[in-house]
């Protein structure tokens, strides 16, 4: 091997990066609820302090009654128009209970429980909008004019809606595919990750299926087209993730279930004790003094106390630790996940291709070195994933492409150049040991035999000739992250139950993947398109499973949509499955998730602890006052003290070491 073709390496130049959709991003302030929360928290902000300072309440008095317009007029609306419909919305309860504090001179506490509520209430507004820009987003994949051709060979340029079944269209080198069809003619390879989730471009050439919104490589295809735009794969991903967000069943937090009745008894039962004692007699302020005891001990504030510091704990002390959990309820319903199923591409693996075999030929006189070297030389200027993995393994082990002249790519084969004076083709072994000189020789069946060891193993060949003749062949796959059986364990454990893998990769690779991390055969599903793994999740929940689904890529918005709780890869996340998804790993730490799962069911066992904490608090005052004569100031004390109490009881899972016993609790 010729000693100029391994070099000292130079800087990198960065990739270039396919183009991608606009990203779509709704402003926090062009929400009508975020504008009032906004309003309503610096209206408190300024009354605060002046309060604190014992100014006159002229000063402070207005500002808090701003406040309470501004963040309480819609919340009041919309739980007055629950009201109509005979439903006691929390909404309404709130409003009530923030005026209360203020008739009774709690005019801050009212306040703040007013700004606390118009902020939650624009968080969730802001995140429906994001969602619903991410599904917007996706149909920016798609392009919006296609070149089709007439009969007569003429081309024309039309909107892909205009498109119809059996129109045929022409998709030029580096352009998107415009609509679901199958090539008539043509050999190029085609980024279908979206659709797919498979890591490498596939190879399309006649008779195969493509689908819009993928992108096409270094050449061209005729395409007929088989679906109109509204039927087309990726529409179908759009309105799965619609319907899924719109028919799922709506949760709430475990004490939201009970809050309907507590309100009802609590509403019903306060004028009961003021009037019935006056009806046998009793003193008109002595019973006034008594139902407002009654209203302050046997409020729910210590109940509702009891489910929101635990489970917003948990949430800061996940975030703290790389998993962004979007609210109380999906922390909650974390917990009560009992299956799990896995994305390959990107959640498993890392996605991105990388040189794992490096063969050379016997007799061939190569080094892995030289092999590597020679294979980087000529795919350098290639933009190709299974190119730029040749050459970021030849730079990791110091060696730099030698200098080329006549570099030529053909899709679907591979790529020649001349380096140092000689002929050098990297390509697919079914195409190029097809057309050596000696197809009998010993150097291209061993050439044969490799390529087709390492595809036996899940991996892509790329053989490398020498002057026509076969010098090496190179595997490249996708790498599984380092985490990756661990956390299979782990959630084996937790759950009872092997996860399921649902990928849109090919059987053999997902097979190969899918015994190195431990998941079993029943359980792995691959060339899944996105409604199949949509359905492959409803299938679960249908059979009374609370499904978890880990998932990246824009083929798992649908099933995380549809599952019980999703959860979305951060780092290489698309947009729309980061919005999908109920919560995201930011870092893309793998083992987090098992570990966030059991902090989830160690802030439902708090929630429990502090629901009985409460009960006894509220039940003991609430007798004494009704069986006794409880002094209003004992009442507040016990009340506030109980609310105190598991509010500190809640926070106790900020602390890193609750992180640390959910991470024992996985093994």
């Amino acid at each position: 091997m010729p000693s100029d073709l391994i070099q000292r390496p130079e800087r990198a130049a960065a990739p270039a990066v396919p183009g991608t959709a606009p990203r779509r991003r709704t402003r926090v302030f062009a929400l009508a609820e975020a504008r009032w929360a906004a309003a309503a928290l610096a209206l408190f902000l300024i009354a605060l302090p002046l309060q604190l300072t014992d100014v006159s309440a002229w000063s402070w008095g207005p500002l808090y009654a701003a406040a309470y317009v501004t963040g309480g007029w819609e919340p009041a609306w919309a739980g007055l128009t629950a009201l109509r419909e005979k439903t006691l919305d929390v909404d309404l309860l709130m409003i009530v209970a923030a005026i209360g504090a203020a008739s009774i001179g709690q005019v801050m506490d009212g306040a703040l429980l007013i700004v606390i509520f118009a902020t939650s209430g624009a968080l969730e507004a802001l995140a429906t909008a994001r969602t619903q820009d991410a599904v917007r987003g996706l149909l920016d994949l798609a392009p919006t004019v296609a070149t089709r051709v007439a009969d007569d060979g003429s081309e024309s340029t039309v909107p892909t809606q205009e498109l119809a079944v059996g129109d045929t269209v022409l998709v030029r080198p580096g352009e998107r595919v415009g609509a679901d069809g199958r090539v008539l003619s043509g050999v190029s390879e085609v980024d279908q990750a979206t659709i797919t989730g498979e890591p490498l471009p596939v190879a399309k050439e006649a008779g195969d299926e493509v689908f819009a919104g993928t992108l096409n490589g270094t050449g061209a295809l005729l395409v007929k087209v088989e679906r109109d735009a509204s039927d087309s794969v990726i529409a179908r991903i759009v309105a799965m993730v619609e319907e899924a967000s719109e028919t799922k069943a709506p949760t709430q937090l475990f004490i939201e279930k009970v809050e309907q009745r507590y309100s009802v008894g609590m509403v019903v039962a306060t004028p009961a004790v003021f009037l019935v004692p006056l009806a046998f007699g009793a003193d008109l302020t002595a019973s006034l003094l008594r139902a407002m005891t009654f209203m302050i001990v046997a409020s729910p504030c210590a109940v509702v106390l009891a489910t929101m510091p635990p489970l917003l704990s948990a949430i800061a002390n996940a975030g703290r630790h790389g998993v962004l959990v979007k609210s109380a309820v999906v922390m909650e319903r974390l917990g009560q996940v009992d299956a799990v199923a896995l994305d390959k591409t990107g959640t498993l693996t890392e996605g991105t291709p990388r040189v794992t075999d490096i063969r050379p030929v016997p007799g061939s006189g190569l080094t892995e070195d030289a092999l590597l070297a020679l294979a980087a030389a000529a795919e350098h200027p290639s933009e190709h994933p299974l190119a730029r993995a040749v050459v970021d393994a030849a730079r990791t082990r110091g060696l730099a492409p030698a200098d080329l002249r006549d570099f030529v790519s053909t899709p679907g084969v591979g790529v020649t150049a001349t380096v140092a004076g000689r002929t050098v083709t990297v390509g697919a072994p079914a195409r190029l040991l097809d057309h050596t000189d000696d197809t009998d020789d010993t150097a291209t069946i061993v050439a044969a035999e490799t390529a087709a060891d390492l595809e036996e193993g899940g991996r892509t060949a790329v053989v490398v000739l020498l002057d026509r003749a076969p010098v090496g062949v190179l595997g490249i796959a996708d790498r599984l992250r380092p985490d990756a059986a661990a956390t299979v364990a782990d959630l084996t454990r937790l759950t009872g139950s092997t996860p399921m893998l649902l990928t849109g990769d090919n059987p053999r690779a997902a097979a190969r993947l899918a015994a190195e991390v431990g998941i079993t055969g029943d359980e792995v599903h691959a060339g899944l398109l996105p409604q199949d793994k949509a359905e492959a999740v409803g299938r679960l929940e249908a059979r009374g499973r609370r499904t978890l689904v880990l998932g990246d890529g824009v083929n798992d918005a649908p099933a995380l949509a549809a599952a019980h709780a999703g959860v979305a890869m951060g780092r290489a996340g698309s947009d729309l499955a980061l919005e999908t998804a109920d919560a995201v790993v930011v870092r893309d730490e793998l083992a987090t998730v098992p570990k966030v799962i059991a902090l989830s069911r160690a802030a439902r066992r708090l929630v429990v602890q502090n629901l009985v904490i409460a009960g006894v608090f509220v039940s003991g005052l609430v007798i004494w006052d009704l069986a006794g004569n409880l002094p209003l100031p004992l009442g507040v004390l016990g009340h506030e003290g109980s609310t105190v109490i598991v509010g500190l009881n809640g926070l106790r899972l900020l602390r890193d070491a609750a992180w640390h016993r959910a991470a024992r609790a996985t093994r």
